[in-house]
């Protein structure tokens, strides 16, 4: 079982710079492949990013390549997307996922945990 709590959401305005973290409990975090998904209102959940175990893969969503960057720390137990250029189509609650079992990076039912969210906004 892990826990996760995603922190560094908030309201900026477009073109600015957020940086979420979402820290996980327990001391297998190395063994987990991470993704970031989002929700906007009136919309299904979205890959935004993903990383793997190691960090040494990366994967991004067309609509967020080049301007978020996944990353993590296995020795904080933490994975980090930092955010540039935002856009007002990026405003959603960003949800942290971590997978056990081995697969693809993009769909949201093939990970097992998931943080409660945090909430981005960008303003026009």
């Amino acid at each position: 079982q892990v826990q996760l709590v995603e922190s560094g959401g908030g309201l900026v305005q477009a073109g600015g710079s957020l940086r979420l973290s979402c820290a996980a409990s327990g001391r297998t975090f190395s063994t987990y492949r991470m993704g970031w998904f989002r929700q906007a209102p009136g919309k299904e959940r979205e890959f935004v990013a993903a990383i793997s175990r190691s960090g040494g893969s990366t994967y991004y969503a067309d609509s967020v390549n080049v301007r978020f960057t996944i990353s993590r720390d296995n020795v904080k137990n933490t994975v980090y997307m930092q955010m540039n250029n935002l856009k007002p189509e990026d405003t959603a609650v960003y949800y942290c996922a971590a997978a056990v079992r081995s697969g693809s990076y993009y769909y949201a039912h093939l990970y097992e945990y998931w943080g409660q969210g945090t909430q981005v906004t960008v303003s026009s």
